[in-house]
Order: C-alpha cells, then sequence, then structure tokens
C-alpha cells in the first residue's frame, strides 16, 4: 500500500490568522468566540468570526491553499496536483444576497442581474482553487455536513493510493455565517446563548464559526525525493452513514461506531493503539452524550480526548479538517490541545483541560454530520522524527 504523507498546512480560524497562530492561541486556552450581531435582523450572538463581518468563501480559500503549498515548498504554482476541497454552506452567503436582491429589484419593477451566477454553484470553489494553483487534473467537491473535510482527505488519499496522482491539495473551507444559517439552527435550538462547552454539564448548544483548514497530501516516495518536511502519515479512515435521520443522531451509536472499527481496521490499529482522540464535540446535548458513549465503549482504557470547538466555534464542513490539522500539530510537537470551555465534565473521559505534554505515535479525528454522516481517520507521526 502506497503510504500517505502530510507535507503542508494552510489553517485560518477565530483563533488566529495562520496555522501557528492557532495553535499557540488553543494551547494557550483561548478562545476566539465573541457576541457578535452581523445581521441587523437577528439578535446577537456568540460566533467564532475570523474578523468584525462574516469572511467570503472564495477569499478564505484562497488564503489557506496558497499557506498549504507555500508550507510545503510548492508554492505558488501546482500542476500536477488533484484538487479535492469541501463545504457543507459553499456559497450559501452569496444566495442569499442574490435572492434578497432579485426579492428588492420585483419590489422596485426592475430587472434583476444574476451575474456571474454559475460562479456560485457548489463546486466552484474547489473549481476556483484549481484554477488558482493551474491544476489541470482531478477536481472533487465533497458535501457532506459537518463530515466534509475528513471525507475530502479521505477521497485525497485514495487518489494517491490507488496511483491516479502523487500530490493531491485537499481540505474544507467553511463561511456559513449568514441570516438564513443562523436562523435555521436558532429555530432548531441548537445555539449556545453565550459559548461553546463541549461535555460539560452545563453546555448549552453549538457555536458557529468560520474556519478553513486545507492540506498537501503526496506519497511517501514523492515527499522522500523532494525531501519535504512531514507533518504525519495518513493510516486509514472509515466513512458510514446512519440511515436514521436528517439531523438525529442514531441512539446506540452503531454507525459511528462501525466507522471507528472501519478506520482502526484499515490502519492495521487496535483501540489501545490511540494516543488521543480529536473528538467532533460540539457541545449539543445529544452529540456529546452518544459519542462519550462510543468512545467509552470502544476505548475501555481511557484514552485522552479533547474537542477543539470551544476555541474556534462548529466551523460545520470544515470542523474536521481543522481537528486533522491541530491532531497533527500534536504529533509534531507531542503536546495534547486542551477542550477548552469545559468547566465541569458530565462523562467519565480523560478529557484534556489544558495543553500537557505526552507520548503521542497514533491519533484518531471524529467527525458527525446531519444526515448521520460518521467520519474517522487515523493519522500517525512522522517515522522520520
Amino acid at each position: 500500500m502506497v503510504k500517505v504523507c502530510v507535507t503542508g498546512i494552510g489553517l485560518i480560524s477565530a483563533l488566529g490568522g495562520s496555522l501557528e497562530d492557532s495553535w499557540q492561541n488553543l494551547l494557550a486556552g483561548k478562545s476566539g468566540i465573541r457576541l457578535h450581531q452581523p445581521f441587523p435582523e437577528l439578535t446577537p450572538l456568540p460566533l467564532g468570526l475570523i474578523s468584525q463581518q462574516p469572511s467570503e468563501l472564495i477569499l478564505l480559500t484562497q488564503m489557506v491553499v496558497s499557506s498549504a503549498l507555500q508550507d510545503a515548498g510548492l508554492f505558488p504554482h501546482a500542476a500536477d496536483c488533484a484538487v479535492v476541497i469541501g463545504s457543507s454552506r459553499s456559497y450559501q452567503a452569496s444566495w442569499e444576497m442574490l435572492a434578497r436582491q432579485m426579492y428588492e429589484d420585483a419590489a422596485n419593477s426592475s430587472v434583476s442581474s444574476l451575474g456571474n451566477w454559475l460562479d456560485t454553484l457548489p463546486h466552484m470553489n474547489a473549481i476556483a482553487a484549481a484554477r488558482q494553483i493551474g491544476a489541470s487534473g482531478i477536481v472533487l467537491a465533497p458535501m457532506a455536513a459537518c463530515a466534509t473535510g475528513i471525507w475530502s482527505i479521505a477521497q485525497a488519499a485514495l487518489l494517491i493510493q490507488t496511483g491516479q496522482c502523487q500530490q493531491a491539495i485537499a481540505g474544507a473551507v467553511e463561511a456559513p455565517i449568514t441570516p438564513l444559517t443562523l436562523a435555521g439552527f436558532q429555530q432548531m435550538g441548537a445555539l449556545a446563548k453565550t459559548g461553546a462547552y463541549p461535555f460539560d454539564l452545563h453546555r448549552e448548544g453549538l457555536v458557529l464559526g468560520e474556519g478553513a483548514a486545507v492540506f498537501v497530501l503526496e506519497s511517501a516516495e514523492l515527499a522522500k525525493q523532494r525531501q519535504a518536511k512531514v507533518y504525519g502519515e495518513i493510516l486509514g479512515f472509515g466513512l458510514t452513514n446512519d440511515a436514521y435521520h436528517s439531523n438525529s443522531l442514531e441512539p446506540e451509536g452503531k454507525s459511528a461506531i462501525a466507522a471507528i472499527k472501519q478506520c482502526l481496521e484499515r490502519s492495521c490499529l487496535s483501540p489501545p493503539d490511540i494516543d488521543y482522540i480529536h473528538a467532533h464535540g460540539t457541545a449539543t446535548q445529544l452529540n456529546d452524550r452518544i459519542e462519550s458513549m462510543v468512545i467509552q465503549r470502544l476505548f475501555p482504557q481511557r484514552v485522552a480526548v479533547s474537542s477543539t470547538k470551544g476555541s474556534t466555534g462548529h466551523t460545520l464542513g470544515a470542523s474536521g479538517a481543522l481537528g486533522v490539522a491541530f491532531s497533527l500539530m500534536a504529533l509534531k510537537h507531542q503536546i495534547l490541545p486542551p477542550c477548552v470551555g469545559l468547566r465541569q465534565p458530565e462523562f467519565d473521559l480523560d478529557i484534556v483541560t489544558a495543553a500537557r505534554l505526552s507520548k503521542i505515535r497514533q491519533v484518531l479525528c471524529l467527525s458527525f454530520g446531519f444526515g448521520g454522516q460518521n467520519a474517522a481517520i487515523a493519522l500517525r507521526e512522522n517515522e522520520g522524527t
């Protein structure tokens, strides 16, 4: 089997404008979540905004793609790269603005101008990234709710393992702060009122956040030829679906357990081999309870666990990609990142409450998305370190 390595990372989040800034602020226990009112028609809410106003999807993508290529020593062009960049919301902000403009034009009896509406189709962000780096090979734009990030990385790893390419840029980008998204989650009763507190007895719900993380993946052979630095190796992944409900997790966590078992089997690992789990940890009542149950059932040896959503907010489709980035930094620095926002744990888990040094060789990153999308990916430290 072809080994797949990560040789570059680009990340931007409410925690910081770069991978290093976000990582250092995370270790310090800081949060990028603040009270904002980006839309006057909606009440103020805690949000993980990168700046004072909602970001644009295309600009976030351009920044993280450039950062990842530069980090991998491929800047500015990578013509032979496959591009696998997903988003669960894609250009929804543009669609809402367009709908509002059409409504106003109709009210004023003026002719609507659709402009370049084709550029806002769901797959066009990945296409734009391919144009940005001059890549003329495979382009994919996965969309799997909150499992999008891990699914994108898994698809890119498969392309390399099956010999369809030797390099891929993969990850997810999310700019989900729109009136409809906020109103929808608020209608569901899923939004927190003060902040995100994963696995806490008094957790309130999720906090929406913006963010993006993309990675340069390549075969270990090519990475060696290029003498590229390596963050870690992608061992395997598991992808399943509950086939149960549009927004509720299956109560027994059967498909989530199946995804993790699938991931471990493909990675030639068993539960005791995992040193750290980056949990989905959304701070909703249902997710944290079922995810805790799943972890307790599969990892009775009490593996270290944390969620970083108390720092970044829930970046929806990008959340798994951010989790992979933080997990790779944990491997690189041998430091477990904290579960910021946790004050009084509800569950019997070894939750990391403050950054701590630890020997970490293999980690597991989890994502569970609406529609019952379950994703797990296993990563290993660079054996050259």
